[in-house]
């Protein structure tokens, strides 16, 4: 059991001549909650900060919000794999409630709630985890981002029991440093985004509430991760505070690489098959075939593994070939499409959604979750066919 007899860090500062307490919190620890409730009953503040977004606080304020998902809509906008991340770390929050009976983020929560009992303005002054995750991405070589997602993702929902050794890191940051921590703090390309940013966006946005609002005495509960960091940002002093969180709101510019490299292997299988009929009709269809059975298989076998309806795996591997020559859509929207259309999810599924996916079997179990995966997975597989049936063809053509 973790220890949650340790003094929370406290940090005093005057800033813009007004009083701001930064208080450091352990995300797994009921002693956390119990200080963040002694410092608000003590009726000394007039604003709490918390270490949250506006999605995430919404979803503390709406914990059903997902039932009134449209899925389709999802997948058409191209969000389906923010929701399977923000699904497997709800996962995996759940797990630790049950495994260890802690609640984590409950100190966010109670300030969340004292705040409002006592009629105290709630600032929220986290980056929304939309943009800090897109900026992570942005920080890496665009071929690296699609492991790294799947990577953390099944580490995320294969593992029923969550070690020891995480819950104590979890003490030091939240939910988002912890899934990424083997990485994060030995690489500056996640380490800057993921921790450095955020402190000078939480410093930014104190710094902000403080000029804009004239707050006297804010409590700002943050992690006892980031409590240095805002620390340090905020006695350096930032100048234009309104200019600094914009600039670390805006997303990185697209980079052409990922829409050009899609459309390059398209003419480059084009080719191929140009060459082969050019040189026999039957070395033509044999590359054709080639294409068709690797592509089509390897989605196929995805969307199977996902527990997808047997029409759901036929639709894959009928689809595959065709979309993977044309990038605007991908096989795991057709395939989405099919499951959402055989197996139409209940309004019991969206309300169980956040329990059912809290075990691995759970994802398999219910309608939405499973769909999210046959669009994952059928995705996977016909990505890897592409390359695969690729380097066949290339093979066939060089006498490989």
């Amino acid at each position: 059991m973790p220890d949650t007899h340790s003094q929370e860090p406290i940090e005093e500062l005057s800033i813009e001549g007004s009083k701001l307490t930064l208080l450091g919190t352990a995300h797994v620890s009921r002693t956390s909650a119990e200080m963040v409730e002694q410092l608000i009953e003590s009726n000394a503040y007039d604003a709490v900060a918390v270490e949250l977004c506006p999605s995430r606080y919404n979803a503390i304020l709406s914990p059903d919000s997902l039932a009134k998902m449209n899925l389709m809509e999802v997948f058409r906008s191209g969000k389906a794999s923010m929701v399977i991340a923000n699904l497997a770390m709800g996962a995996y929050q759940q797990r630790i409630a049950e495994q260890f009976g802690i609640e984590p983020g409950a100190e966010q929560r109670k300030a969340i709630e004292l705040a409002q009992k006592h009629h105290l303005p709630v600032l929220l002054i986290d980056r929304e985890i939309g943009v800090t995750l897109k900026r992570t991405a942005g920080n890496l070589p665009w071929w690296k981002r699609w492991t790294l997602f799947t990577g953390l993702l099944l580490s995320l929902i294969s593992r029923e029991e969550v070690e020891e050794e995480e819950i104590e890191k979890l003490k030091e940051g939240d939910m988002l440093e912890t899934t990424f921590a083997e990485f994060a703090h030995d690489r500056e390309d996640l380490y800057i985004p993921l921790i450095d940013e955020r402190d000078t966006y939480m410093a930014a946005r104190l710094t902000q509430e403080i000029e804009e609002k004239g707050h006297e005495d804010i409590l700002a509960v943050v992690g006892a991760g980031h409590l240095k960091g805002i620390s340090n940002k905020l006695r350096q002093g930032i100048a234009d505070p309104a200019a600094c969180v914009e600039e670390l709101d805006r997303l990185p510019e697209p980079s052409r690489w990922p829409k050009i490299v899609p459309w390059i292997i398209v003419a480059l299988v084009f080719l191929g098959f140009g060459i082969g009929f050019y040189r026999s009709p039957e070395l033509g269809w044999q590359l054709v075939w080639s294409w068709v059975l690797i592509n089509g298989s390897l989605s196929a076998a995805g969307a199977a593994l996902a527990g997808a309806h047997p029409l759901t795996v036929i639709t894959a591997f009928i689809a595959a070939p065709i979309t993977s020559l044309n990038p605007t859509i991908g096989a795991g929207m057709v395939t989405a499409a099919a499951e959402l259309w055989l197996r139409k999810p209940t309004v019991k599924d969206f309300e169980r959604l956040r329990h059912d996916t809290t075990h691995w079997t759970g994802w398999w179990k219910n309608r939405v979750s499973r769909t999210l995966l046959v669009f994952l997975f059928s995705t996977i597989g016909s990505a890897a066919g592409t390359y695969i049936a690729g380097f066949r063809i290339a093979g066939k053509l060089t006498g490989g």
